[in-house]
């Protein structure tokens, strides 16, 4: 199924660029796009049972990639009201389940509490009626492990039009607005210095812009940006990383050093750094056998000659009888 592999993750990316387009989480709007697209029409095909339920499999991974982060919330419930369309659209019987990873359970359960917060009420309703049929199965890796090796590592696409732009803060919050604010604040600082003169006593009442407004301000957008940068690619990072650890090649130690052992000689008076000698092998079985049991010259031929069977039956003390001769009777 690798040879499709592609194809279905194009295929769900472009569902997943028309739903956000349309700038909305309604599930009614994501079920629009999914009857323009036939996307039903996926498990449609001339496929054994096993074909199908490895296809089904391959699927549900490749839609499951996109309800985890570092992707926009509105991608996330996409991606989720995608699994729950694949689940029930399946045509494996028993269904195939949605591989969920332990570690990955705290954002689902976070993605949850945002749609609870923002009264998302379908999010939620599409959620926990995949809780409820039982649709998750709960295991250490989102994917099968497999011990093939493989020589080259395949790195996960990020699709960067998907995820959070991080310079949004920058584009709500830029140069000529800081200048502005600024501004403001040396104007305000202006008033407030003639009033406190004019007047003895100053009114606490008049402090009403913090001090530092304008560096504070641009300190705090540059913090979150750097923040939001970080999120969205250091996860991404780290499961190419962890993955590529876990699928690289071992390196292979050469024979001749894999079962040499080092052997330090500290009983050695001499001053200076110890000795370091290597273990002869140990002699075989056999060659130890032949050193320490010496079969002598008879013994030796004995065994080399095979024993017949008749002269298992005999007693080898006891003299061979000779054969009477019967006297012939003569009339």
């Amino acid at each position: 199924m690798e040879f499709c592999k592609k194809n279905v993750k194009s295929d769900c990316a472009e569902l997943l660029s028309r739903f956000q387009t349309t700038d909305s989480v309604r599930f009614q709007v994501f079920s629009k796009t999914w009857r323009e697209m036939q996307f039903s029409e996926i498990f449609y095909g001339g496929m054994n049972q096993k074909e199908r339920r490895d296809f089904t499999r391959l699927t549900l991974d490749t839609a499951y990639s996109f309800f985890m982060p570092p992707y926009s919330f509105q991608i996330r419930v996409g991606g989720l009201y995608l699994l729950h369309s694949l689940y029930r659209c399946q045509l494996c019987s028993p269904p195939e389940q949605i591989r969920l990873a332990l570690k990955d359970w705290e954002d689902v359960k976070k993605l949850e509490k945002d749609a609870v917060n923002a009264q998302h009420h379908d999010v939620v309703y599409i959620l926990r009626k995949l809780e409820s049929d039982k649709a998750f199965t709960f295991a250490a890796m989102p994917t099968a492990l497999i011990f093939k090796k493989k020589r080259k590592v395949e790195r996960p696409i990020v699709h960067e039009e998907f995820m959070e732009r991080p310079s949004r803060p920058q584009e709500l919050i830029n140069l000529e607005l800081l200048e502005e604010l600024s501004n403001i604040d040396d104007l305000y600082g202006k008033l407030k210095t003639s009033f406190s003169s004019e007047v003895q006593r100053v009114d606490d009442s008049i402090n009403l812009v913090r001090r530092d407004l304008v560096p504070q301000l641009r300190s705090t957008v540059v913090d979150f940006y750097k923040w939001q940068h970080r999120n969205c690619s250091g996860r991404a990072q780290l499961i190419a990383s962890i993955k590529s650890k876990a699928y690289g090649e071992a390196a292979e130690a050469a024979k001749s050093r894999r079962h040499r052992q080092v052997e330090v000689d500290v009983t050695s008076n001499v001053a200076g750094p110890p000795r370091i000698s290597t273990r002869t092998s140990k002699m075989s079985l056999k060659a130890r056998t032949h050193e320490n049991i010496r079969i002598s010259d008879d013994l030796c031929k004995e065994a080399s000659t095979t024993s017949q069977i008749n002269c298992l039956t005999k007693l080898e003390c006891c003299p061979e009888e000779k054969k009477k001769r019967m006297k012939s009777f003569r009339w």
